[in-house]
């Protein structure tokens, strides 16, 4: 039963607190437009997707304006583009993520996820013209983001696409440096990648999807913060039922949505995705939750297991609001969309080590952080590899998501505008080399705790 003070709520959560869904997600099977023609293949992608997501960003204003709930962003994804277009005759597919442009803006989304490639345990010829492609890819497109993931618990780690992906981002870099390597930002490197995530710039159309879905994130960390700020000297007990309540709220609120969208396109609804989502405004941070439970400044002693308890109790809470939940889910700490984030690496609290430690216990990883445009691509394919070793042995997702901006070093700062922000040049630990170790290549083999069968 919902009541007026239900209703009260939140509205109070929405218009102070910065509570919205941060994106509704459709995602696209392309399996069905296979085609050993590029051209042809292009087109029937074109017109997959025109046809399929005609009607989805006018349902999200409308369910906007009927509700008064804020949705962001309306998105894609679709089939891994590797998959998708294996069959075409062609070392290139830089026209495919060009047609996957065209069709994103022809609907009106802000971005478009699925230029990705799963390559955990090897290689196919379509995944190899795939990576091949990402550089100029996202430095001819504007919409379309990239992903690829190299490792599973099930699987291991494929050194050799490792040490690929650090050429793929300095090259990207280069491409996009007068755009302060925006190009790097579309691109995201997984362990452990889901098939149902709504978030960019990793989301993709699993290959066990039907032909269409509905997938919901939703944010919320200014509510969560706001949650917090009555609980002064309160114990950990208490912090987490309060989390746990406020996380069942705001999932409710996405699980709305979701179910409307479905129910107008006609389209099944798939996950919800737990994610607090931060931007660069001031109030919708992560890191400033971290510091409301009594955490000097975000990255000093106590932050990873401050970060754990809010995980786990926005999780708990999600999962009694859905039984539909998937994707991330969790607390994201992306530097630059997270103001919190960006003031803790300015006071020098936060650091890209401290952050590697964080990724253990949250959702994703190295998330949107600059870095100087000199650091070498075997230093990168090392921080690769280290998140990608946290997500293996612990069974969970983790990600890289780092850009070298050229010609920036520590102490300037790089814009990227809209939910992408802006963040402080942070500095890497890079004085000894990754070469050697990068240069060996092969797999590392999965653990021993993949062996479930």
């Amino acid at each position: 039963m919902i009541t007026s003070d239900d209703i009260f709520e939140t509205n109070r959560m929405i218009t102070e607190n910065k509570l919205d869904v941060r994106t509704i997600t459709m995602g696209i099977s392309l399996r069905d437009c296979a085609h050993p023609n590029l051209d042809k293949f292009c087109q029937n992608v074109y017109d997959k997707i025109t046809k399929s997501a005609e009607f989805l960003v006018k349902t999200g204003e409308d369910i906007e304006a009927d509700f008064g709930i804020p949705i962001v962003h309306k998105r894609i994804s679709v089939t891994p583009i590797a998959i998708a277009a294996d069959a075409c005759k062609t070392d290139s597919f830089v026209p495919v993520a060009e047609a996957l442009d065209r069709a994103g803006k022809a609907v009106g989304v802000n971005f478009i996820g699925g230029f990705s490639a799963l390559v955990e345990k090897g290689m196919t010829h379509g995944d190899k013209v795939l990576i091949d492609s990402i550089p100029q890819a996202m430095a001819t497109t504007d919409i379309v983001c990239s992903s690829v993931n190299v490792g599973s618990t099930k699987a291991g780690i494929n050194m050799d696409c490792v040490r690929e992906m650090g050429e793929v981002v300095k090259r990207t870099a280069e491409l996009t440096r007068d755009q302060e390597a925006l190009g790097c930002a579309k691109i995201v490197v997984f362990c452990n990648a889901p098939g149902d995530n709504p978030f960019m710039a990793g989301a993709f159309h699993g290959v066990a999807e039907g032909d269409r879905v509905i997938n919901v994130g939703v944010s919320g960390p200014g509510v969560v913060k706001h949650a917090l700020e009555g609980l002064k000297g309160a114990d950990f007990t208490e912090v987490a039922e309060t989390i746990k309540r406020t996380a069942f709220k705001i999932t409710r609120v996405g699980q709305l949505v979701a179910r409307e969208a479905s129910k107008r396109l006609g389209v099944p609804f798939g996950i919800i995705d737990l994610s607090l989502a931060p931007t660069a405004e001031v109030g919708d941070s992560v890191a400033r939750i971290l510091e409301e439970m009594g955490v000097e400044g975000c990255g000093a002693p106590g932050t990873t297991a401050a970060l754990a308890l809010l995980n786990d109790a926005v999780k708990k809470g999600g999962l009694m609001a859905t039984s539909h939940v998937g994707g991330l889910s969790g607390a994201f700490i992306p530097v630059s969309e997270d103001e919190g984030m960006i003031n803790a690496i300015n006071q020098n609290s936060l650091c890209i080590e401290k952050l590697e430690a964080m990724t253990c216990v949250c959702s994703v990883g190295l998330d949107m952080i600059a870095i100087e445009g000199d650091t070498s691509a075997t230093t990168i394919s090392g921080i690769i590899a280290d998140e990608a070793a946290i997500g293996m042995i612990n069974n969970k997702t983790t990600a890289v998501r780092v850009i070298p901006v050229p010609g920036k070093h520590v102490g300037d700062t790089v814009q990227f505008g809209g939910l992408l922000g802006y963040c402080p040049v942070v500095p890497v630990r890079n004085k000894f080399s990754s070469a050697a170790f990068i240069a060996r290549g092969g797999r590392i083999p999965a653990p021993v705790r993949s062996l479930t069968n």
